[in-house]
């Protein structure tokens, strides 16, 4: 190693918070960014997204992207829009789906700074959107496709590889060999058995490791004799009443965990058979790409090609389609982004429903600090939407098996599956406490040097 130009990594994001990946490795002059995401949440994060970016863009060679939500892919079209001009590099899945998370992004922040310029809820005159669309139409020209295993040479003694995390379509654990010396980026880790997916790859060998700790200081709760049974009985409460199920579910992955247990519960009656609709441009792009035949070899054999057998499956395409659903005409379930009622959609179907005392709003997964999701899950009696405080009589459930992020016991385990213990493990993107209880767990357990690193340290490899 050279000793007056060491291998570092940088934390430029995801420190104290389950959003914002951002890992900086610079070797002998060359900068590869692992992730590129936006912070999410409390306002407090959300702020940052609008700082400028800690690094010069322009001095960043190559971005690489674990997989395609907006807290690991999100700030990209600021960052090429700011200076940088290098490639991209990430699985076809995850280049699919990102091409859609992005576009939709943008979409998102440009209505929103409309919506806010007529409504004069903004504090800024006028109210600009993080980025344009033609901001991410210029990302996406930086994209470049590597298939999962072999190594890329990206140049200055730095190879890239990629090995499958099993969290949504195209996800990878990041491993970065950086002159001999090896980092492993988990990315977001899926749990040992997805209900669509096949499962993820053993770990490869590496001295560093970043780790998630999103579910750090919890597991999963035990599955039920039924499963989903907390979604099937609350269907089944909310049709009987007369009302109407919504539930806000990412766009991506759990919308199609969403439809695969639908179709099994209506398959076995456990619910019954009611129109189902898929209320989200973004999500019917990502069921698109799930059918994709070339991504098939990513997809459980047992899932079929379509991986929905609901009859009353409807698909609600145009703004006109998704405002009916927000008085339905009989009772129904809508589907609709985003997971945690940031934004999209749903939260105009939440405007409406959650005063209805008939109707129930079901969260299928993890609800960052801060969000409407997580505001609703903890007992909140009204809410704020597009600047109005809306009640919430509507009943709430939680189905948590819908989760598709590995708990503590499968965080620990995938370490433990490395064929040698790494020398230190970095724990990030987990709340505070979450990346404390990991990081002494898994020093009490793997007697492993395990550091929850502060935003912006930098520490050498090696």
């Amino acid at each position: 190693m050279d000793h007056d130009h060491p291998t570092t990594l940088e934390f430029l994001g995801a420190t104290g918070t389950v959003t914002g990946s951002r890992y900086l490795v610079e070797h002998a002059g060359r900068r590869v960014l692992v992730d590129c995401g936006l912070y999410q949440g409390e306002r407090g994060w959300r702020r940052r997204n609008w700082e400028p970016f800690p690094v010069s863009p322009a001095s960043i060679d190559d971005v690489v992207l674990t997989h395609c939500h907006l807290d690991h892919c999100g700030y990209l079209p600021a960052l090429v829009r700011d200076g940088f001009t290098g490639p991209v590099w990430m699985t076809e899945g995850t280049a699919v789906l990102t091409e859609i998370v992005l576009r939709d992004s943008a979409h998102l922040n440009e209505r929103d700074a409309e919506l806010a310029r007529a409504g004069g809820w903004s504090r800024h005159d006028p109210p600009l959107p993080l980025y344009t669309s033609a901001d991410v139409e210029r990302s996406i020209t930086h994209f470049r496709q590597v298939a999962f295993g072999p190594p890329v040479d990206l140049g200055g003694g730095v190879q890239v590889a990629l090995h499958r995390a099993a969290h949504v379509l195209g996800s990878a654990s990041v491993l970065v060999d950086a002159g001999g010396e090896r980092v492993l980026f988990s990315g977001d880790l899926g749990r040992a058995t997805h209900p669509v997916l096949r499962p993820r790859s053993a770990p490869p060998a590496a001295r560093t490791v970043v780790i998630e700790s999103t579910y750090g200081d919890r597991r999963h709760p035990a599955p039920p004799g039924r499963p989903h049974a907390a979604l099937a009985d609350a269907v089944r409460r909310t049709i009987a009443r007369g009302g109407s199920v919504l539930v806000p579910a990412f766009a991506v992955d759990r919308t199609e965990l969403v439809l695969e247990a639908l179709s099994r519960l209506i398959r076995d009656g456990e619910i019954p058979l009611v129109p189902v609709y898929v209320d989200s441009p973004m999500a019917l792009a990502a069921l698109a790409a799930y059918r994709r035949p070339s991504l098939r070899e990513e997809i459980r054999p047992e899932v079929p090609p379509d991986l929905a057998d609901i009859p009353t499956l409807r698909a609600a395409r145009t703004p006109e389609e998704s405002m009916a659903l927000n008085r339905p005409r009989v009772p129904c379930i809508i589907i609709s982004s985003a997971g945690m009622a940031t934004g999209g959609r749903v939260v105009h179907h939440l405007r409406h429903l959650l005063p209805d005392r008939d109707s129930t709003v079901v969260l299928t997964g993890y609800q960052a600090v801060g969000t409407r999701g997580r505001a609703l899950r903890d007992g909140a009696t009204e809410v704020k939407i597009h600047g109005r405080y809306v009640p919430v009589r509507a009943e709430i459930v939680s189905d948590e098996e819908f989760s598709v992020h590995a708990d503590a016991d499968g965080l620990v385990a995938w370490l433990a599956d490395m064929p040698e213990p790494p020398e230190t493990v970095y724990v990030t993107h987990g709340e505070q406490d979450a990346s404390l209880a990991l990081a002494t767990r898994i020093r009490r357990e793997l007697d492993v040097t395990a550091v929850v690193p502060r935003l912006g340290e930098r520490v050498r490899l090696g």
